[in-house]
């Protein structure tokens, strides 16, 4: 059985939905301090997810194939995180309207304490660029759900209506590279295909 290192909604209804059987275990990461000390060392947005999803699974000792994600949200050189007020969520949504920005999504296996297994998918995001009233209207509608998102919204959502064109994977931008995980789980003969 694979161990999902995460409490994540989403990332456990993908797996339930494609018909994988897991447990969700919470790993236990101060990712801030960690995502703080890799900006410091001027780490790539991809090695920064990277890092932080073979922390998660490395967290939990289980034994069996324990997995860790990630997602980190890059955007004018800076990795932004997750809104820490309405106010915050605003701001961030205001200055990426009308502009790019990439999310990098990665998940990685550990067996016996020892990664076995990674992929990060990028994902390029263009927003469009709502008026501040929707906005406004959009996070106080939202708030309780897009806190938890980096970017401060959830394109399987209303945050759908922010965007333009999503280039990449759209389970990717859900925070889960399903496509190759569901892959590498049907060649180790752990799923049937």
């Amino acid at each position: 059985m694979l161990i999902l290192a995460s409490t994540s909604t989403i990332r456990q209804t993908l797996l339930r939905n494609a018909g994988v059987p897991f447990e969700a275990v919470p790993a236990r990461v101060d990712e801030e301090m960690v995502r703080d000390a890799l900006r410091a060392e001027e780490a790539p947005p991809r090695d920064v997810a990277d890092t932080l999803a073979e922390m998660k699974a490395l967290r939990v000792r289980r034994p069996g194939l324990i997995l860790g994600c990630d997602q980190v949200l890059a955007f004018e050189g800076e990795v932004i995180g997750k809104p820490e007020t309405p106010e915050a969520a605003i701001a961030q949504l205001t200055a990426m309207g009308g502009k790019r920005h990439k999310l990098h999504s990665a998940a990685v296996i550990v067996e016996d304490g020892k990664p076995i297994w990674r992929h990060v998918a990028e994902v390029t995001m263009t927003m469009r660029t709502p008026t501040l009233d929707y906005l406004a209207a959009y996070v106080a509608r939202n708030w309780d759900d897009i806190r938890h998102c980096a970017g401060g919204y959830m394109l399987e959502g209303e945050g759908a209506r922010l965007f333009h064109r999503v280039d990449g994977d759209y389970f990717s931008v859900l925070g889960l590279p399903l496509l190759p995980l569901l892959g590498y789980l049907v060649t180790r003969g752990e799923i049937a295909a």
